[in-house]
């Protein structure tokens, strides 16, 4: 059975829900229904493993509603950030039940963009300020020169598809224009609207040039936001053709740097909403499996007997090999442990490289045999990082297994394989284990990293 949308929105594929094994495993959209009525809507990145997840470790939120579900529907989309925009899409337009009960206009999130020569881009709560603005006419001003896309409800992933969105097309996000350019232009995330402010001194031709520049970055910022507004609402296949199209035209006019740098967006834009992952559905502690569950599944996956209770996860973080650090964070029994996180200021100077900062983190922390002993080791890397951790450890005692794994395609290096495997086939509970052991070392590691470059700057 399916059901047609309007407003160009998908249509839902509709199953009983005693065929949950049937679902597709791929990122999309499903739907809980009684008769006609919407339930509740949410979006996955596995949709088979998040159903099955509300029917057989339902959270109390999920007893509300559960007993009620006639059929369940899903609509499958080519990537998880396609998933973030038509949940939001198809909230707004149904406003399912158990989607409202949980959340008001306050927790919901919304992309907003300024009506200005060069767009601001921002995220916001709300939308609505009539509380703070009393002036009739301000109001009307207001709501002309911002538009907004929304709701969404995962704050975290829409957060992280601005910030993956924004390396393809770059746009401004501050209030006021800055004196010189700040720090997103030199990382190529923003066109840099400040630039074209022409010197006091500057000659005639010179102000010529500053207005040609200005013309240019306007139109590009403006491009840019339509681009990105587009793709947040769901138009995706426009936006391409919009982007091939002045891709054509530029090359017909023989601007073919400007042509090059379009096609380079198209790439990248198609990368982008291929192979991103941004919805990580993290497991509720009181949800969790028992750890001697979860711990067997890993011994059968690293071939091993030996008991694993204590997981150290390593990284590295660094600009060019300044002020580097490294870091350690420790899960028992499946939950970080705060009390044996560590971190340490890399001494190795020079040209940066993140073998030899590995082994040094290894070694020194190898040193503290007070701390006691992991027995799995994760780094951050692949078949290289793993070969130096190994290579550390020269110690007598009980061997603790070693993984790696690598950010492109969170492949898994597992010690003593020639291959690695995907951290996507594996048992949900501990792809999602092995990520936030891997995500919390980085938010570690560079957070002490921001802290001495900060210190630095001070100096």
């Amino acid at each position: 059975m399916k059901i047609k949308m309007s407003n160009g929105l998908k249509k839902f594929k509709f199953l009983a829900k005693s065929k949950i094994s049937q679902l597709p495993k791929g990122s999309g959209v499903y739907a809980f229904k009684k008769g006609r009525e919407f339930l509740y809507i949410g979006k996955a990145s596995n949709l088979r493993d998040r159903i099955r997840n509300h029917f057989q470790q339902p959270a109390y939120r999920n007893n509300l509603f559960i007993n009620q579900v006639k059929k369940i529907g899903f609509i499958k989309t080519d990537s998880e950030i396609e998933a973030l925009i038509l949940e939001a899409n198809l909230i707004k337009k149904y406003q399912p039940k158990y989607n409202v009960i949980w959340r008001d206009d306050k927790n919901y999130f919304f992309v907003g963009v300024t009506k200005e020569d060069f767009p601001r881009i921002f995220w916001t709560h709300q939308t609505k300020l009539s509380s703070k603005i009393h002036d009739r006419e301000k109001m009307r001003k207001f709501v002309r020169e911002i538009q907004y896309v929304g709701p969404f409800v995962d704050g975290k992933a829409l957060k992280q598809t601005l910030k993956i969105l924004r390396k393809v097309f770059p746009y401004r996000s501050c209030k006021t224009l800055p004196k010189h350019p700040c720090l997103w232009y030199h990382l190529k995330r923003c066109p840099a609207p400040c630039l074209f402010e022409p010197d006091k001194s500057s000659l005639l031709q010179s102000t010529i040039l500053s207005a040609r520049i200005k013309r240019e970055i306007k139109e590009l910022s403006q491009r840019n936001v339509r681009s990105l507004m587009g793709i947040l609402r769901g138009k995706k296949i426009q936006v391409l053709k919009s982007l091939k199209k002045e891709m054509k035209k530029a090359s017909a006019s023989q601007d073919f740097e400007k042509a090059a740098k379009i096609r380079d967006q198209i790439k990248a834009l198609e990368k982008v909403l291929a192979h991103t992952k941004i919805l990580f559905e993290t497991v509720d502690v009181k949800q969790r499996r028992d750890w001697n569950e979860l711990q067997k599944i890993l011994q059968k996956i690293l071939k091993t007997k030996r008991k694993i209770s204590r997981i150290e996860a390593y990284d590295i973080s660094n600009i060019q090999g300044q002020e580097a650090t490294g870091s350690m964070i420790t899960f028992i029994n499946g939950l970080p442990d705060k009390n044996f996180y560590r971190r340490f200021k890399i001494k190795i100077s020079g040209k940066p490289d993140d073998i030899a900062m590995i082994k040094e983190c290894l070694s020194r922390r190898f040193g503290h045999p007070e701390w006691g002993f992991p027995d799995l080791i994760l780094i951050d890397g692949g078949r290289a990082q793993l070969n130096a951790a190994i290579s550390c450890l020269t110690f007598k005692f009980k061997q603790p297994k070693v993984l790696a794994l690598a950010k492109k395609k969170n492949e898994l290096f597992i010690e003593g394989r020639k291959k690695p495997i995907l951290l996507k086939n594996l048992d949900r509970e501990i792809f999602d284990l092995i990520l936030q052991a891997r995500d919390e070392a980085h938010r570690f590691a560079i957070s002490y990293h921001r802290k001495l470059r900060k210190r630095v700057l001070l100096e």
